[in-house]
């Protein structure tokens, strides 16, 4: 591939981590909150939502690499009527900018809850819009290969699967660190963080079950539909098909390692490295099969007609 596509798989993986991350955690920060009140839920969530604005920078920083001249980017919001770019590109923004306002508000404890509450719920959806209008980005019809439902349920598993496996690891990794630098404060929330990381890792399961069914079955509805794409489907997997297996391990690997070290360990003292090891590994290994599967989605990019 060419590197302004190695820039739209940096691009469409980074804000569909950030847009996940962000649903993932504001879902269990509810939950949290109704079982162990705002304050505790606020200390767990707080700093996992430190993470969020650098993966979203990142990400328009890698768009830009895809533009012939950057500085014309503002041209691409011109169409909002009639170009789903152009409602890719304003949702993103303006995702990164109610979110970044809900953070500092929640940060700062500024406004009452409720406020920051709807101001949340307006930063997810805009989010989940984001990820919508990527999707149909490529719903082409002279690209078979990704004119399919398959493109959405990619787009939207991937959000969710990295959201969660992402939320996962802050929390780990943000509990290792005050086990090592208030210990008290750890023990008091071992048990909040306990529960939430049960319940991470039952959606990581069922995410993980979702990308199983996806994978072959793009694959065989590609194998039946027009010539174009099942050539187009067949070179692919003759030169990467490799990629596709290596791809699927990897996500076995990554998402049920955080599973069963999330349900079988119970945050006991003394664990909290090897936890941080396993969490941060998983991640790493699905960010990775993630990455690969958006470079197989590009490399079946064939366009028919005119």
């Amino acid at each position: 591939m060419r590197a302004s596509e190695w820039a739209l798989v940096a691009f469409t993986i980074l804000s569909q981590m950030s847009v996940g991350t962000f649903v993932v955690l504001g879902i269990v920060h509810v939950f949290a909150r109704r079982k162990y009140g705002e304050k505790a839920a606020d200390m767990l969530s707080d700093r996992a939502l430190l993470a969020i604005g650098p993966v979203i920078i990142l990400a328009f920083i890698a768009s830009f690499f895809h533009l012939g001249n950057p500085f014309t980017a503002y041209r691409a919001v011109a169409n909002l009527g009639s170009s789903w770019l152009s409602r890719e590109i304003l949702a993103g923004v303006l995702f990164a900018i109610v979110g970044g306002i809900f953070a500092i508000m929640q940060w700062r404890k500024m406004g009452s809850e409720t406020l920051r509450t709807v101001i949340a719920w307006i930063a997810a959806l805009i989010g989940l819009f984001f990820v919508f209008a990527m999707s149909n980005v490529y719903m082409i019809e002279t690209v078979p290969t990704w004119d399919t439902v398959f493109t959405p349920l990619s787009f939207f598993t991937t959000t969710f699967l990295l959201g969660t496996l992402a939320v996962a690891a802050a929390y780990v990794a943000s509990y290792a660190y005050v086990a090592r630098k208030q210990p008290e404060d750890a023990r008091a929330q071992s048990d909040q963080l306990r529960w939430s990381l049960r319940g991470l890792a039952v959606t990581s399961i069922v995410l993980l079950g979702a990308v199983f069914v996806i994978i072959p079955s793009n694959l065989a509805y590609q194998y039946t539909g027009p010539l174009s794409g099942v050539l187009t489907i067949r070179n692919v997997v003759n030169e990467y098909g490799a990629v596709f297996l290596i791809r699927l391990v990897l996500v076995f690997l990554g998402a049920g390692l955080l599973a069963v070290a999330l349900i079988r360990n119970t945050l006991s003292e003394g664990r909290e490295s090897t936890l941080s090891t396993l969490a941060y590994s998983a991640f790493a290994l699905v960010l990775i099969s993630e990455i690969m599967g958006r470079f197989l989605f590009y490399s079946s990019f064939v366009r028919i007609g005119l």
